[in-house]
């Protein structure tokens, strides 16, 4: 990850969104480009000269795929969005690739109500690494700051105590705040 963030970042990123994970790769004499993954979305930013910049943004809600196509040469990462949205970066080594992919399956499992996995397929000469989200995915920030909370269309009734691990471990993380951890945990506490 990278410490140094583009300037342009500053311009792109909503209050309170943390950078989770960067890749930066410089293309001869072009500006570099960009791949942000934050704690609400993944982000591309693609530098130009004079302060001019190009951003694409796939919040985690409309994400719907990450396939990442490891060749002996080089890897096609591609990005799924919901509405069409298609973010092809050719620019990654395997690698960054494989960092990257990692980074965006931490970042939803963060929000995730079940693991978020990534299915593998190795080859002789190359790999397919592809992330899929998971219908019940729980957002648990939206970038006016308050809480959203989908239910999914099938519910599983979880054990209360498992329930409290897991919202424990998100307030650990920073995804919510302490007055959201104890209104839920109070809740939580009642039903055991």
């Amino acid at each position: 990850m990278s410490s140094k963030l583009p300037k342009a970042a500053g311009k792109v990123l909503e209050a309170g969104e943390n950078v989770l994970f960067t890749v930066k790769k410089k293309v001869s004499l072009e500006k570099p480009k960009w791949l942000l993954i934050t704690d609400r979305r993944i982000i591309y930013l693609d530098e130009k000269i004079l302060g001019r910049y190009d951003v694409k943004a796939i919040p985690y809600q409309k994400l719907e795929e990450v396939r990442v196509e490891l060749g002996v040469v080089s890897s096609e990462f591609l990005i799924k969005g919901e509405e069409n949205v298609r973010l092809k970066l050719g620019w990654m080594n395997k690698e960054q690739a494989r960092k990257t992919i990692n980074a965006i399956k931490d970042a939803l499992n963060a929000i995730a109500i079940e693991p978020v996995s990534v299915d593998i397929k190795k080859g002789l000469t190359h790999e397919t690494w592809v992330l899929k989200k998971p219908k019940e995915l729980v957002s648990r920030v939206v970038s006016t700051g308050t809480t959203v909370q989908h239910t999914p269309a099938v519910e599983k009734k979880e054990d209360p105590i498992e329930k409290l691990k897991k919202l424990k471990e998100l307030y650990d993380m920073g995804v919510i705040s302490a007055e959201e951890y104890e209104e839920k945990r109070k809740k939580l506490l009642e039903q055991i």
